[in-house]
């Protein structure tokens, strides 16, 4: 994969992550960074390109992924906020493997056409 196929994935996979998955509530005192979004991003990143390892994943990040995600956290940081993060992590997944809504329906127009559908000779 190069690197604009790259970029372009992870900047779609956040937009969707950020739009539908983290909702962003205004919360006293200083923001987190990275925002919960990035996080997520991040974390679901590396289940879908195969990187079996965070430390792996993380050099990866620092050297190739530096300009799109400038708060990287160091190693022990970043998994205390992984594992806080854990129940949107599993949700973004879920719904990423989730079909459309629009194929769902399509689906069931179809099953049931096909019940009165008649066969000529």
């Amino acid at each position: 994969m190069c690197d604009e196929d790259l970029d372009t994935f992870l900047t779609a996979l956040y937009v969707y992550v950020d739009d539908h998955v983290v909702q962003t509530l205004p919360r006293p005192g200083r923001p987190k960074k990275p925002p919960d979004a990035e996080l997520v991003c991040l974390a679901v990143g590396q289940a879908l390109l195969g990187f079996p390892s965070e430390h792996h994943w993380l050099r990866f990040c620092y050297s190739r992924l530096g300009p799109m995600f400038p708060y990287l956290p160091k190693k022990p940081g970043y998994n205390k906020r992984i594992g806080a993060a854990g129940p949107l992590i599993v949700q973004a997944i879920a719904q990423l493997a989730a079909p459309p809504r629009r194929w769902r329906r399509v689906r069931r127009r179809r099953s049931r056409c096909a019940g009165s559908a008649s066969v000529s000779p």
